[in-house]
């Protein structure tokens, strides 16, 4: 299980919309709204608790620009058939009080490399926008690529542009523009970094191209969305034979989060599918795994023998054994 977080009270200071559908909050640590806001490098986030349907529920978000001692600036992508985290997180209101941890980082930029090539998409931008600001002011070799469906949905392109200029490429679906990872990837010189946030088919075709063109894959670096999959959240049935549980994980949790609402232990780390420490065995599955991991490799999700329950959900009923046991 890892280490528990060092939960901080927050104050709600202010908040806009920077797209129709992305909305930028200052939170400003402290009840008495005096403390001062830690640094942070960047790739690092914070993570909320929020209440959801009233059940207190755990996000993370990537902290945003430079930081700043007044506050921590997050956005948040509006996902009404989501989980419910992003619209409660729109309903807050200048001066509410949540919950918020010191900065965290499990997606570090490394200064050391030759050149870079940042890729977002939506709102994959956000852990991105300070890497993009650190690299330009350091003179590195650095281009980005920021796909989105519309224009009006490049968050934070104006930021972007100031430091990048025409470095800063955009692809937007609506006019029909792709990345074309191949032709990139070939002109990104040898020992480049590759750093890229977005959804599970931009991160599925990156990591195809990247490997494709024979590149180390210790030079990819990534970030994904938690709630990203192929189906729209449901609820499925959940069998823990070790623990007798037969219970349901509802639409707006995530089955971690079940498990631990029913007192059983689970271990994870990152809560986004990236470092695997939450897989389970599979042991019987009746319906279809949404795999939305990006640690399990294509031949062990199309096997469906493990699951990363922090991110994974289910069409229909799985059975699972966990190797923690419930106290005597």
């Amino acid at each position: 299980m890892a280490t528990t977080p060092l939960w901080h009270d927050a104050v709600v200071a202010s908040f806009r919309d920077v797209t129709p559908t992305v909305r930028e909050f200052c939170l400003r640590p402290g009840a008495d709204q005096q403390a001062a806001a830690q640094h942070y490098d960047p790739g690092s986030h914070l993570q909320l608790q929020i209440l959801v349907n009233g059940k207190p529920q755990t996000r993370s978000y990537s902290l945003i620009g430079q930081p700043d001692a007044s506050c921590y600036r997050i956005a948040v992508k509006r996902l009404e058939a989501g989980r419910g985290g992003s619209m409660a997180m729109w309903r807050l209101a200048v001066g509410d009080r949540l919950r918020i941890t010191t900065p965290q980082n499990h997606f570090p930029l490394e200064l050391s490399a030759p050149a870079y090539l940042l890729v977002a998409g939506g709102i994959g931008i956000t852990p991105l926008v300070l890497m993009a600001q650190t690299l330009s002011q350091r003179g590195a070799s650095i281009r980005m690529l920021f796909g989105a469906r519309s224009e009006a949905e490049l968050a934070f392109a104006d930021v972007l542009r100031k430091h990048l200029g025409d470095r800063l490429q955009t692809a937007i679906a609506d006019k029909g523009e792709q990345i074309s990872f191949e032709t990139e990837i070939a002109a990104l010189p040898k020992g480049g970094l590759m750093l890229i946030c977005g959804p599970l088919p931009m991160l599925d075709a990156a990591r195809a191209a990247w490997t494709a063109a024979g590149r180390p894959l210790a030079d990819l670096r990534y970030e994904t969305f938690g709630s990203s999959g192929r189906f729209a959240p449901q609820a499925f049935r959940l069998q823990v034979p070790r623990h007798n549980l037969d219970i349901t994980v509802d639409a707006q949790t995530s089955l971690l989060e079940t498990l631990e609402g029913a007192g059983v232990m689970a271990m994870y780390g990152c809560r986004r599918g990236e470092c695997g420490l939450c897989t389970m065995d599979v042991l019987a599955l009746d319906g279809e795994i949404d795999h939305r991991d990006v640690f399990l490799s294509e031949h062990e999700k199309t096997a469906n023998q493990r699951m990363c329950v922090c991110v994974s959900r289910v069409l229909g009923t799985v059975t699972l054994e966990t190797a923690y046991r419930p106290e005597a």
